[in-house]
């Protein structure tokens, strides 16, 4: 049997603010003003990983410009 690691296919807010270093308070700013994009599903909000990586692009990006 081979040990196979379960990679997230999306992500919490919760989890983002851990990913980014962020507070919960920033991490739900940019989810409520779409920097973050994120779906709603059911009651809960979640993040795509490639998400938090396009968010994380843009910022380098910004910081170059």
């Amino acid at each position: 049997m081979t040990d196979t690691a379960i990679t997230p296919r999306w992500h919490t807010p919760k989890e983002v603010a851990t990913l980014l270093h962020y507070g919960m308070s920033k991490t739900k700013t940019l989810i409520a003003t779409g920097r973050i994009r994120s779906i709603k599903d059911g009651k809960y909000r979640r993040i795509l990983p490639e998400w938090v990586d396009e968010y994380v692009q843009r910022c380098a990006e910004e910081a170059y410009r």
